[in-house]
């Protein structure tokens, strides 16, 4: 239990990389507050699979990702409800597949509030109380698109290439409190995220759907097995133990090989 009495604040964390991420800290005895869009039938299952399983507490905070006050409102939360919040993981994201010229502007803004401007309003909320205590981890779920580019997904590319900016110049600025600011950069991940935009990936280049995922979702990775979310958590655990104390302002790949070539 390496992360007892410790608190995580996983944003978009009711499916997919965020939901896997807040369980394997759980499972490290940290308490929870889960965040994100869904059912709230759903929701509730997973906050309260978390409690019965880890024998954590688990909350969950509604805030809206492209709400600077929500977000704000969430950090908040977590510190009067567990005294503090240690550990932040900006993991929200929403995808659209467009060629530039058609992109919805409204679609544009949404991806970079969502996808950027969402982390810069939560580690702005979130740094004061890890100064203070001189000791905090920040990892942002970036992705290989922090790194490379693919066509249709200007919005997208842009975020992730501002989230790898932002994770450095955050670990500059914190590298003498005992903070560490950390990206994650997998490649595709077999997530709800992926699934839905395979429709819209086959609309846009005329393919049918094993045609997309072996095409041109796993065309990009050597390895051509997607990533899991249980392997992507792994690695987030990793960054919060001492062990990774000195790995600040890394974006560490996770990609199949997608990015060494």
């Amino acid at each position: 239990m390496t992360l007892k009495s410790k608190t995580a604040v996983v944003t978009g964390s009711t499916s997919g990389i965020g939901l896997s991420i807040a369980r394997a800290f759980a499972k490290e005895g940290a308490s929870i507050v889960l965040n994100g869009f869904g059912a709230p039938e759903e929701v509730e299952k997973a906050r309260k699979a978390i409690e019965s399983e880890f024998g954590v507490k688990a909350i969950h905070s509604a805030a809206d990702m492209t709400k600077p006050e929500e977000i704000a409102g969430m950090i908040r939360l977590a510190e009067e409800t567990f005294g503090s919040v240690d550990i932040l993981v900006n993991n929200a994201g929403i995808q659209f597949v467009s060629p530039i010229e058609n992109f919805p502007v409204e679609k544009w803004d949404q991806i970079i509030a969502i996808n950027l401007s969402s982390a810069f309003h939560a580690i702005r909320a979130a740094l004061p109380g890890m100064k203070a205590r001189k000791w905090g981890r920040i990892i942002n779920t970036a992705s290989a698109h922090s790194l490379v580019a693919s066509p249709f997904k200007s919005a997208y590319v842009a975020a992730k290439h501002g989230i790898a900016g932002l994770t450095k110049t955050a670990a500059l600025e914190t590298a003498t409190f005992g903070i560490t600011v950390n990206c994650i950069s997998p490649g595709y991940v077999w997530t709800p995220l992926v699934e839905k935009q395979i429709p819209d990936t086959m609309k846009a280049r005329n393919m049918t759907k094993e045609q997309v995922i072996n095409d041109v979702l796993l065309e990009a990775q050597p390895t051509k097995q997607f990533v899991t979310t249980e392997q992507v958590a792994a690695l987030a655990v990793f960054l919060c133990t001492d062990a990774a104390s000195q790995i600040t302002g890394a974006n560490l790949s996770m990609d199949g090989g997608w990015t060494a070539e």
